[in-house]
């Protein structure tokens, strides 16, 4: 199993800009081409750049919700600042949380290896806890020796 572990968060919030997903939830390359689209137009037209500027932290979120049975998609960052062009300003609760650690040749190399390890070997194979729903993101922490560094937080149960 895939190195992880489960740590204790304080709720925190994330304002973020989204997009939503329009593939069906099984079809993980349609949802990843999305993403990856959404990622490149937010960076091309500068409100990515326009939401690090106000972010607290040198955290980027990149944070996935069910809203109103639409799957939704956000890149997000911490902030104490009313961001205008913000879609959503995303709760995530207190409780623990599962922790899977990466890094990969660029940000969205991260979010979709994260993404895969987590959902596709630690999830299935979890015996004390599971996921049952809320927003979960993974999060671009930094770069070191060439590679973008981050963890990927999905709140959990214990079983």
């Amino acid at each position: 199993m895939a190195d992880y572990t489960l740590e204790r968060k304080d709720s925190f919030t994330v304002t973020g800009i989204g997009v939503e997903l329009k593939s069906d939830y099984t079809d993980f390359a349609g949802i990843n081409e999305e993403k990856a689209a959404f990622w490149q137009t937010i960076s091309e037209d500068g409100k990515l750049e326009n939401l690090k500027k106000l972010a607290s932290n040198d955290y980027i979120f990149a944070v996935n919700e069910a809203v109103n049975n639409k799957m939704m998609h956000y890149a997000g960052v911490m902030t104490d600042t009313s961001v205008p062009e913000a879609s959503r300003v995303i709760q995530f609760p207190e409780g623990e949380y599962l922790v899977v650690k990466g890094k990969a040749a660029t940000a969205d190399e991260l979010h979709t290896t994260l993404t895969g390890i987590t959902f596709g070997q630690v999830l299935p194979e979890a015996k004390d806890f599971a996921y049952v729903g809320g927003p979960n993101t993974t999060v671009e922490m930094g770069h070191q020796n060439g590679l973008v560094f981050g963890e990927m937080w999905i709140p959990v149960v214990r079983k």
